[in-house]
Parts: C-alpha cells; sequence; structure tokens
C-alpha cells in the first residue's frame, strides 16, 4: 500500500474527516503563518491554534518567496489577514547545502538549471530577517505593520524572536 492509499483508507475510516465544519475561508483570527515544510513542526501545537484560526503557508525553509507573497496578496487581500508570523526553524535542511551545489546537482541531472531561488541558508535568524523584510517591503501586500519572525528550536520546541528590537506593533 502507498502511503496515498494509506491516507485515502484513513480518511474513509475517520467519522471526523478533518472536521469540515467551518463555513468561511476567513481565519478568525485574521493571521497567516509562512513555516517550513518540516514534518517535524506540528504548527497547530506550537501556537496552540485551533481549526480555522490561521492560515499556514508551507515551502521548503519557511522562506518569504515570489510564490509567499503572491499567497500573502490573496489571504490579505481577499481573506481579510492582517498579521503574518514567519517561523523557520533549527536543524534545518535548507542549511545542509548551498544555492550553487542544489542547482549544479539539478542541471547535472536534467541538462536544465532552475531560473528560480532555491533559497538555502546556513543562519535561521538572518534568513529570518531577509523573510520579515520581503513582506514588509512587499507593494502587494496593504498589511505590513504586523509581521513578526520567529527561529523555532526543533529540539525543545521553544520559539526566540529573530530580531525584536527591529519589531514595529501597531495599536
Amino acid at each position: 500500500m502507498t502511503a496515498i492509499d494509506e491516507l485515502l483508507q484513513r480518511n474513509s475510516d475517520s467519522p471526523l474527516r478533518g472536521t469540515p465544519t467551518i463555513n468561511t475561508p476567513v481565519p478568525s483570527l485574521h493571521l497567516t503563518i509562512v513555516t517550513c515544510m518540516d514534518a517535524r513542526i506540528k504548527v497547530f501545537d506550537v501556537f496552540g491554534l485551533k481549526h480555522g484560526e490561521a492560515h499556514i503557508l508551507r515551502n521548503a525553509g519557511g522562506v518569504v518567496t515570489d510564490d509567499t507573497i503572491r499567497s500573502l496578496a490573496i489571504s490579505q487581500r481577499k481573506l481579510h489577514t492582517r498579521e503574518i508570523i514567519v517561523m523557520q526553524h533549527t536543524q534545518c535542511g535548507m542549511a545542509t547545502f548551498t544555492e550553487d551545489e542544489f542547482k549544479d546537482e539539478l542541471e547535472h541531472d536534467t541538462g536544465l538549471r532552475p531560473t528560480w531561488s532555491v533559497e538555502s541558508f546556513r543562519d535561521v535568524e538572518a534568513s529570518v530577517r531577509t523573510s520579515v523584510a520581503r513582506v514588509r517591503h512587499a507593494p502587494f501586500l496593504p498589511h505590513t505593520d504586523r509581521v513578526r519572525g520567529f527561529v523555532y528550536d526543533v529540539r525543545d520546541g521553544s520559539l526566540s524572536e529573530a530580531d525584536a528590537a527591529a519589531r514595529t506593533v501597531s495599536a
């Protein structure tokens, strides 16, 4: 049985099936969380979230890319979110290789060099600060005053703010 088949069976066997009881795509906290796709991160548990409270955007590294800005623009302009958390984490796989190494590997295997940025990093706090700055300077986002960046420690579950001194909070 494949992993997909196993999940389809779980859905069939479960009386909850994701509990589709929320009637709106608008998150009740008007919040979007950008984080890594790493399977160790249980975003709902990290923040004590309830179903329907936030949009969760996940990608490799939890970095703010053009596609992340696209999703944030839709989230803010059409689904009424106003605040953003950028959360990356310790021991991230994106810190284990460089941009050029990965692009070289892809070019070697496929004959094509990707035009997109890999966004690998060595310093997770610096990466969070870069992503927060991208959000704050994105012309397509009307709400950039309530964005904060955090590093999640996968060993103990703690959160540390990446740049509390630069934080701007509106009343």
